[in-house]
């Protein structure tokens, strides 16, 4: 890959240093010191926002114009792979060139795409793929009645064998990231979202097997008690958690250093908005399913996590009809208008934070010396407007690995050459 010069930068690093003007250079796939080598190619970034790529932190790549479960498990699996294969494309070219996954509508959707993004045979970003989310009999998303056997959106299990065995599968196929659906949820009425169907035995058998094959571990709480259970049980990402109290809060923060929060702050906001009436949801039937409430809760207990030094994540439930993928940088706005973040600490909790969910070894998700070269250049300025941020019309290039995945910067003056161009100059 040589080393690439951006030049003519404001850069904003992730690290929480303020932005600044000046150049950044990358050694192959890797941010470099400033002064390693010439450069074999320069990006003018003509004074526009440099920043690590964003990453979303509860990716369902599968779902696109989503509007009732029937849309999920009705497509056959050769159509829904080219769903999540759209999804992954309207991903990257949103600025988002990793997604750390949740679930999918079919067990092996996200491992497949994730495998012909890493073949270089589709355009993507990194991926940590999702499977099947796996419930409990009378849980979130148990959908078979005894005079209808409907299979619903994920695996059911009862009693911590039949956990280890559906876990097992899960990492035999591929699966990166396993999902539980620990609390309920208010789209199934008989399983609302302060109730846990799922035990503890099932949620630590979960964990210990998922780790065993060194597989990520992340569940769906909205509950107190499942939240407790999840950090006590040594889930690594736990999504929503709208309800808490104090002990659960301090449990979150004894945990902070091993464990990620994922708010998914935008599906509530969109339906209050009115985003989905026309889809046959609309606010008066959102009051009905309690939203209004889960929406409060999550203000309430998410501010006081952001005073505790959590680690959100933004991003998830994207692709719904209302909410279509590659819309997740609008959580930025949410975490300062709900949570009370400023625009850098809501750019670091989708950058940074989701870095270090990505990769382990802390790799990801800054403009530092060493760290993977994952960056995207933007038009406006994000700290002083989130909203620039949203969809793909403002990211006028993306790298992903140190190779630019998209490029839409303007020509340089005179249209005589692009804003890249190969150089041998220092």
């Amino acid at each position: 890959m040589g080393v690439t010069l951006v030049r003519n930068a404001m850069i904003f690093d992730g690290t929480g240093a303020p932005a600044r003007r000046g150049e950044l250079r990358i050694a192959g796939n890797r941010i470099a010191a400033a002064d390693e080598g010439p450069a074999d190619t320069v990006i003018d970034a003509g004074g526009r926002f440099v920043m690590p790529g964003m990453v979303e932190g509860h990716g369902h790549l599968s779902f696109e114009n989503v509007s009732a479960t029937e849309d999920l498990i009705a497509p056959t699996p050769e159509a829904q792979t080219f769903t999540a294969a759209r999804g992954a494309k309207a991903l990257i070219e949103a600025g988002f060139t990793s997604v750390y996954g949740a679930s999918e509508a079919k067990l092996r959707l996200g491992a497949a795409v994730r495998d012909e993004v890493n073949a270089g045979r589709l355009p993507g970003p990194r991926i940590r793929a999702g499977g099947l989310e796996i419930s409990v009999t009378a849980g979130m998303g148990d959908e078979t009645r005894e005079h209808n056997p409907r299979v619903g959106l994920g695996t059911l299990v009862d009693g911590p064998e039949e956990m280890r065995k559906a876990v097992r599968i899960h990492c035999r196929e591929g699966v990166d990231n396993i999902k539980l659906d620990v609390s309920g949820d208010p789209f199934y009425p008989n399983t609302p979202g302060h109730c846990t169907p799922m035990t503890f035995e099932e949620i630590k058998m979960a964990v210990d097997t998922a780790h065993r094959y060194f597989k990520k571990i992340n569940a769906h709480t909205r509950s107190i008690e499942g939240s407790k259970m999840c950090v006590r049980a040594g889930i690594d990402a736990i999504f929503h958690v709208e309800y808490s109290d104090e002990e659960l809060l301090d449990m979150l923060e004894e945990a902070k250093d091993r464990i990620f929060v994922a708010p998914t702050v935008g599906l509530f906001h969109q339906i209050m908005a009115g985003d989905a009436t026309d889809y046959g949801l609309s606010v008066e039937i959102a009051g009905y399913m309690n939203i209004p409430e889960l929406l409060e809760n999550s203000c309430k207990t998410h501010t006081k996590l952001r005073k505790r030094g959590i680690r959100h994540l933004i991003g998830g439930d994207y692709g719904f009809s209302w909410s279509p993928q590659g819309t997740q940088a609008r959580d930025l706005t949410f975490f300062v208008d709900y949570y009370g973040y400023t625009p850098a600490e809501a750019l670091r909790c989708a950058t940074r934070n989701g870095g270090l969910a990505m990769m382990d070894d802390g790799s990801l998700g800054t403009l530092e010396p060493g760290k993977l070269a994952d960056l995207i250049i933007v038009d406006g300025d994000p700290l002083q407007d989130p909203s620039v941020l949203v969809g793909p019309d403002n990211i006028r290039l993306v790298m992903k690995d140190g190779a630019i995945c998209k490029n839409m910067l303007p020509q340089a003056a005179g249209g005589l050459a692009p804003a890249v161009s190969e150089t041998v100059s220092a």
